[in-house]
């Protein structure tokens, strides 16, 4: 076992927190796997460009492996590409960043199984409010760049403080964003060289979401 491990990367600090964590664990990384839209121009589930995740992987000094789907093809893809990437870089594990949601660790366990990797969630089961406070207390510096029509575009580009947190959480906001509210941009953390310089250049709205332009 060499405990190498893919990165299930959405550019968020969820993904980016169980990262730290697995690293902690004593694992080691050795990929980063996003998935972009049909076009291969943004990320699927996050609305980031490719540039700023490339920004990302240099900043953490890994690849990043890409590629890109409609959602209906999502699975073979991702269950491809993680096939792909554990001959490629001899993997035992996929690391996720998901809390508490038992749809997703079943899906992610079982495109796991049958690309040969094991699936590991190092935030599983941790408490949504200190574990958004931990990672702001670790440096982890992070930036809302989507969000549903409920909380608004105003809230687009605005970095996750602890006073944010508690004014997300006043208005019946998860402070993870953990129930699909909203989805962040890590610019800086532990694992980077250095920060990432990101400028939110507009807003656009996609059905019910909010999203950033991003440059």
């Amino acid at each position: 076992m060499h405990n190498r491990f893919v990165v299930s990367w959405s550019g968020g600090k969820d993904s980016c927190f169980a990262t730290i964590l697995a690293i902690e664990q004593g694992l080691q990384p050795a990929v980063l796997v996003n998935v972009l839209n049909e076009e291969g121009q943004i990320s699927r589930s996050h609305g980031i460009p490719i540039a700023i995740l490339k920004k990302q992987a240099e900043a953490i000094g890994l690849p990043l492996h890409l590629v890109s789907s409609s959602w209906s093809d999502y699975q073979p893809n991702f269950i491809n590409a993680l096939t792909y990437l554990k001959n490629e870089y001899k993997l035992d594990h996929a690391v996720f960043g998901d809390i508490d949601l038992q749809a997703h660790r079943d899906w992610e366990e079982m495109v796991c199984q049958q690309a040969g990797l094991s699936a590991r969630l190092p935030l599983w089961k941790m408490e949504r409010k200190a574990l958004v406070l931990q990672m702001l207390e670790g440096g982890l510096e992070t930036m809302i760049v989507s969000c549903n029509k409920t909380m608004g575009e105003a809230y687009l580009g605005k970095i996750l403080t602890p006073q944010l947190v508690q004014e997300l959480e006043e208005k019946g906001i998860d402070p993870c964003g953990e129930n699909g509210e909203f989805h962040t941009l890590v610019t800086n953390c532990s694992l980077f060289k250095s920060p990432i310089q990101v400028i939110v250049t507009g807003t656009q709205q996609h059905n019910d979401y909010w999203f950033a332009s991003l440059q």
